[in-house]
């Protein structure tokens, strides 16, 4: 795989994009120090080589009624391919799951789960979790607090 080659300002750009990808390309582009239409051209060249992969609203899971975020690490009885897709597919379903990582080390997968309360939560690891096929065990961890938040590393 090539990458593509980033200078400073394609690093300004994406970091000013990251913090608000609503920002016109006049804002940006005085932002960053670029007049308008090479700014709008780095823009897409980012977009065309699938460093910028696409926009999105971040959403306050709290204010959605998800204030609780649970770690879940996963381990299945066989780490074979069809074990590992059925889990895949299962975990897909479950919209508690908000991110799902296949991992190395001891255990298989790490989940992060957003619920409303405990309650919830329990209902989530009894109800679906401990019932998809091939899950040997389950470790979970709550987080007291996030101390950093960036939506992608830039450099």
């Amino acid at each position: 795989m090539t990458w593509p080659k980033l200078d400073r300002i394609d690093l300004r750009i994406l970091a000013e994009l990251q913090r608000d990808a609503r920002i016109s390309i006049q804002d940006l582009s005085s932002r960053v120090g670029l007049s308008s239409s090479p700014c709008a051209r780095r823009v897409r060249n980012l977009e065309k080589n699938g460093v910028i992969r696409g926009y999105t609203v971040v959403i306050d899971e709290p204010k959605m009624g998800f204030p609780i975020s649970v770690f879940v690490s996963v381990k299945l009885d066989h780490q074979v391919d069809d074990r590992l897709r059925s889990f895949e597919l299962s975990v897909r379903d479950f919209p508690e799951v908000t991110d799902c990582w296949l991992m190395t080390g001891d255990r298989d997968y790490l989940l992060r789960i957003a619920v409303a309360d405990l309650f919830e939560f329990e209902h989530f690891l009894t109800g679906k979790l401990t019932k998809v096929t091939g899950v040997a065990s389950l470790e979970s961890s709550i987080p007291i607090r996030r101390v950093k938040e960036n939506a992608a590393r830039l450099d």
